[in-house]
């Protein structure tokens, strides 16, 4: 007998049982249903459709194809730009606008005034001939400053220009006994290498020798040829395509002065030397030739550093003013490289060596100079040992009791700081109130800012300009409106 428990004998309720509709699959359903009636055509995309292969094959007869032809080289359809045409181009330097308003009763910087008190708060017109030429013969203009906005090169005479000013006329009536080494600093865009072209200006002004290394980046960022001299210890390098470039800027700025001067002394040069001839001469040989510029440079250089005659005045020597811009970049290690694949410092190349040989007093200007440096906050590597230089020179001029002390986890490069030992250093501030009032009336005269300079909006300006910088004040002035 089955167990009471047996599922087959439960009898089966009617709702248990499927429905007719349900036990129908549900896309008979579906399909069942009557399409409502429409007279339009079907829009559909039909999903089935074959897609168009584009490597099916070659097209139909009649139908043209994309011929590529393979290994063309493709047309130029401009000009290309010759050799150095754009850095050409890049360091091109204007400095006249025919657009711009003369300026009525602008007077030039004249020798008299240099060093002149009165002229302080005056915009004052840089002589056309010959001291504009001269200064654009040693790059003394820049590209990014406003030269080209206005009718005629013109310069603020401001208080670290007098202090400039008193410095050349107390070498020149010193007579060869003074020699001055100032490092140029200060914010970014306050004006230091407008200062360096301001003291330029002056020295030409006086008949003075003028060298200028317009930017020290130039010598250190592996772009010259280089090659190191023989019998020195440590390896010195010379450059000599840039020695012969620096010659010819100094025989194209100082040709008046140096025509004028013979030779003294006899020179063991591996080129012909006249008897009779001049500094100009010499510096022109060096100049054509970059084999035989560094020989001559040194020639040169020995020749212009001779003890003055004075009983003969082709024999006299002028007092010299030696310049470079961008200081840090020659206060560390250069992009240069030895035979060991190790890098040269900035010093072991004979230009920066000469000039830092200068800077620290270890070659003299028997006739008197000046030798500047200055500082660029624009471009221009971190130099630790150049900061903590210019720090401790700042404290020991401003007569503190306790200089700075060196930070013990910051790296120091030793040769670079004993370079600057003994350099006096010249902060660049903001312009006062009354040097801003006058540099903004020159922009209203020349055309260039066509508001009233009253006193509001000089107040206006200066405190936008963060206390008076001049490159942020000609920005919030001039250059912002055009």
């Amino acid at each position: 007998m089955p167990p009471r428990h047996c599922l087959a004998q439960w009898p089966l309720r009617p709702a248990a049982l499927p429905a007719p509709c349900l036990a129908r699959p549900q896309f008979l359903a579906r399909a069942a249903t009557a399409a409502s009636f429409s007279t339009s055509a079907a829009k559909l995309k039909n999903p089935n459709q074959k897609k168009g292969n584009s490597t099916a094959g070659p097209p139909k007869k009649g139908i043209k194809g994309l011929k590529i032809k393979k290994n063309t080289a493709s047309r130029e359809t401009g000009r290309r730009p010759a050799q150095g045409e754009r850095k050409q181009l890049r360091k091109r330097i204007v400095l006249s606008n025919t657009n711009a308003l003369e300026v009525r009763g602008l007077q030039d910087l004249k020798p008299e005034d240099i060093g002149d008190s009165h002229i302080q708060g005056k915009v004052l017109g840089i002589p056309m001939e010959p001291v504009v030429d001269q200064l654009r013969a040693v790059d003394a203009f820049k590209p990014n400053q406003g030269w080209g906005l206005f009718r005629r090169p013109a310069m603020l005479a401001r208080r670290e220009t007098v202090e400039l000013g008193n410095l050349v006329s107390a070498v020149q009536a010193a007579d060869g006994t003074k020699t001055a080494r100032k490092i140029i600093h200060g914010d970014r865009a306050s004006g230091k290498t407008t200062l360096l072209l301001q003291a330029m200006t002056m020295a030409f002004l006086k008949d003075w020798v003028v060298i200028n290394f317009p930017d020290a980046m130039e010598l250190t960022i592996g772009h010259t040829a280089y090659a190191p001299v023989a019998g020195t210890n440590p390896t010195q390098y010379i450059q000599k395509n840039y020695t012969a470039s620096l010659l010819a800027q100094i025989a194209k700025a100082n040709d008046k002065v140096l025509g004028n001067l013979k030779l003294s002394q006899e020179h063991a040069l591996p080129v012909p030397v006249p008897d009779d001839a001049t500094l100009l001469q010499l510096a022109q040989m060096g100049a054509k030739d970059a084999d035989v510029a560094w020989p001559v440079f040194q020639a040169f250089w020995k020749e212009l550093t001779t003890r003055t005659n004075k009983e003969q005045a082709e024999l006299a020597r002028p007092p010299v003013m030696v310049c470079i811009d961008n200081l840090s970049f020659i206060m560390n290690n250069s992009e240069y490289i030895d035979h060991n694949a190790n890098p040269i410092h900035a010093h072991d190349l004979v230009l920066v060596r000469h000039f830092v040989d200068l800077l620290n007093g270890t070659t003299k200007l028997p006739n008197g100079g000046i030798v500047l440096a200055s500082t660029s906050g624009s471009n221009s590597p971190k130099s630790n040992a150049l900061e903590f230089g210019i720090e401790s020179i700042d404290a020991r001029q401003a007569g503190a009791t306790e200089l700075p002390k060196w930070n013990a986890y910051k790296k120091i490069d030793e040769r670079s700081l004993s370079a600057l030992s003994q350099a006096e250093t010249l902060k660049v501030k903001g312009l006062t109130r009354d040097e801003a009032r006058a540099i903004m009336e020159y922009y209203a005269h020349s055309g260039m800012m066509r508001r009233t300079v009253d006193e509001t909006l000089v107040s206006e300006k200066w405190t936008v300009s963060g206390g008076g910088i001049i490159g942020e004040l000609e920005r919030a002035t001039v250059k912002y409106r055009i």
